[in-house]
């Protein structure tokens, strides 16, 4: 099946690892050119060098820095001539309770993982429309990469439980406001994919592989995804082909989420 991602452009953000790079492989592969935006440099560009230069570029930088979207979003342009999107994975906020995180920490995670969703999410959205041949005719997509929790709370991840279905209701509200522009807007809901995030956060409550093993038993394909597989659903959900979905956050989860 041909995506028709030839030569599109789209800005992905927290690209440089995981999931976020997991993405823009999958963008390249079909033929996309993306602009990577992270805070390490060094590993920004390692992630550059991997999908090739001819069709990445790297920016360093901080989504909790409002004028980082800007930047990004005039580096595609001026690089690539044209934007047709974007994705947004801004990483997980820090492991806690709600008792246990202090405001301090709620701000900031407020800031980088709500605001700088948000911020990317306008820089993309005025970007194509303020120039109609950056859509070619086509219409663009944005799409965040979010969590399981947006349904189903995490136990220690209450930053996240609070953010992500707050941004899953952004996600619905654009779609809205910005279908008419032809930009459709949606968001994919990662389970337990195996990233270093997942590992780290299995480190946290008991020996890694028996951790893991439990979490196995509770879904339904029996494994952790692999960060690949929510590329591959990730570059559909921006592509052509997915030209009549707009306003949906689809779980990528092995069956997990147990809410229909």
């Amino acid at each position: 099946m041909d995506l028709g991602l030839s030569d599109r452009v789209f800005v992905v953000t927290g690209g440089s690892r995981g999931l976020g790079l997991a993405t823009a492989t999958a963008l390249v592969g079909e033929g996309a050119r993306v602009v990577l935006c992270a805070r390490d440099e060094a590993v920004l560009a390692q992630a550059v060098e991997s999908l090739g230069a001819q069709s990445a570029v790297g920016i360093p930088g901080d989504l909790a820095d409002p004028t980082t979207p800007e930047r990004v979003i005039a580096a595609a342009v001026a690089r690539f001539g044209r934007l047709d999107g974007a994705v947004i994975s801004v990483g997980g906020p820090p492991p806690g309770t709600p008792m246990e995180i202090d405001d301090d920490a709620w701000r900031q995670a407020f800031e980088s993982v709500f605001l700088g969703a948000l911020r990317v999410a306008r820089a993309t959205a005025s970007a194509m429309t303020s120039d109609p041949e950056g859509l070619a005719g086509t219409g663009g997509a944005i799409l965040l990469i979010l969590s399981t929790s947006v349904r189903e709370p995490v136990a220690g991840l209450a930053l996240s439980n609070a953010l992500r279905p707050a941004l899953a209701g952004l996600v619905k509200d654009l779609s809205d406001e910005l279908g008419p522009l032809g930009i459709r807007v949606n968001a994919v809901l990662p389970g337990r994919l195996a990233t270093d995030r997942t590992f780290a956060l299995d480190a946290r409550v008991g020996a890694p592989d028996l951790v893991r093993r439990r979490h196995e038993a509770g879904i339904p394909l029996g494994r952790y995804g692999e960060p690949a597989e929510l590329g591959r659903a990730a570059a559909f959900l921006v592509s052509p082909a997915a030209s009549y979905v707009t306003g949906t956050a689809l779980p990528l989860d092995g069956g997990m989420l147990r809410s229909v």
